[in-house]
């Protein structure tokens, strides 16, 4: 059972007593709400829409600055940051249209925990899992799909007045969002709502002492009360998911039998054989440089590009990107003010395109990206040129 109004929903779950507020993640009403619901309750935990790592960032502004940008290509994170980049940006622009602090809200559930000496509970799952989860779920067209929608969501300039931002925590309102959510990226769904819906009620149902207040975006009020009354494994929800056995096995695959086509091309064929090394190299080499050279890359990256993406294309392990966004970080290394200015020039073309941060990460994608086509091409000669001279 469960009883809800104005955005507060109050159900108990065996001898425990949750108060859920869904909240807009900048709406300045939402920060209010929270702030007189606690005070009013009094409760025992107060549960957050945040994992260690949102919280850290959330509680120190001067994270960006500290970033090292070499060990975010290292580690292979760059899609994790565009990602981060993109739904921080897009909250700081709203935050900025109401003249509101992003998160604003669960600084607030945090700073009345303090203040009311309940116990913080971060109830969320580590982004990172999430991300990755998405990531290998969705296949390469639903990579494409995804990639294309944040790189054009930088430069969408809608705005929202303080009326519509209430709406949208409007159960009808989330009830239709979810549906276009889904249709457009259904594979999205499951790991960015259904199984955080999960985790945040499993997360919530643990916390400490009989009453609870939990602060979460309203999109996951109906999730969480559909899940509260079950169990759910929260380890099980915090694997990072394997790699595909299928997919390894195609990525090696590929490169093989085109190495082996070439091989017993040259066995045949010498002339042949160098026609068809040539035009793999040429293909990968051009299209990789390109891809650098539309995201304005130093021209040792560029060449860097050109050179490594013929062999990275025959080695799952490696990828052009990497290296070129390698060179592009120590010939052109971002400074204090880039990461400062970051959130504000993803909203401009120009200002994408100059800052040294995201000029990397776009030079690592598009790097990457042109070696895939020149894959894809290079791959096709060879093949064609195998057939003609069989």
């Amino acid at each position: 059972m469960f009883m809800s109004e104005n955005n507060v929903t109050r159900i108990v779950v065996e001898d425990k007593e949750i108060i859920l507020i869904g909240t807009a993640h900048v709406s300045k009403k939402s920060a209010e709400q929270v702030k007189e619901v606690i005070k009013a309750e009094k409760p025992d935990a107060v549960c957050v829409e945040l994992d260690e790592q949102r919280y850290q960032t959330l509680m120190d502004s001067n994270q960006w600055k500290e970033m090292d940008i070499f060990k975010v290509i290292k580690e292979k994170k760059t899609t994790f940051l565009l990602m981060n980049l993109v739904i921080s940006s897009y909250q700081k622009r709203l935050a900025k249209q109401f003249d509101i602090k992003p998160g604003q809200e669960m600084l607030q559930g945090i700073e009345s925990a303090q203040e009311m000496g309940a116990e913080l509970v971060l109830a969320d799952r580590n982004i990172q899992v999430t991300f990755s989860r998405i990531w290998r779920g969705i296949g390469p067209w639903g990579k494409f799909k995804l990639m294309g929608s944040i790189f054009f969501s930088f430069f969408n300039d809608d705005t929202f007045t303080e009326e519509e931002l209430e709406k949208m925590k409007s159960q009808d309102m989330l009830d239709s969002m979810l549906n276009d959510f889904t249709e457009y990226f259904p594979e999205l769904k499951v790991p960015l709502i259904d199984e955080r819906d999960q985790y945040l009620a499993q997360k919530i149902k643990e916390a400490p002492g009989k009453k609870v207040v939990a602060i979460l975006g309203a999109a996951h009020i109906p999730g969480i009360l559909e899940n509260i009354e079950q169990d759910h494994d929260l380890a099980a929800l915090s694997q990072m998911p394997p790699k595909s056995n299928i997919s390894t096995i195609i990525a090696w695959a590929i490169p093989a039998i085109i190495l082996g086509i070439i091989g017993y091309t040259f066995l045949n064929n010498p002339s042949a054989g160098v026609q068809q090394t040539m035009s793999w190299i040429l293909w990968n080499a051009s299209f990789s440089a390109l891809g650098a050279a539309i995201a304005v890359g130093h021209p040792l990256t560029i060449l860097t590009a050109f050179v490594v993406a013929p062999i990275s294309s025959l080695n799952p392990l490696m990828a052009a990107g990497w290296f070129a966004g390698i060179v592009q970080a120590y010939f052109r290394r971002p400074s204090v003010q880039d990461f400062e200015n970051l959130a504000q020039d993803v909203f401009t073309v120009k200002g994408f395109w100059t800052n040294k941060v995201t000029r990397i990460l776009l030079i690592v994608a598009l790097t990457n990206l042109g070696s895939t086509l020149g894959t894809v091409i290079g791959g096709a000669d060879v093949i064609r040129l195998f057939l003609e001279n069989l």
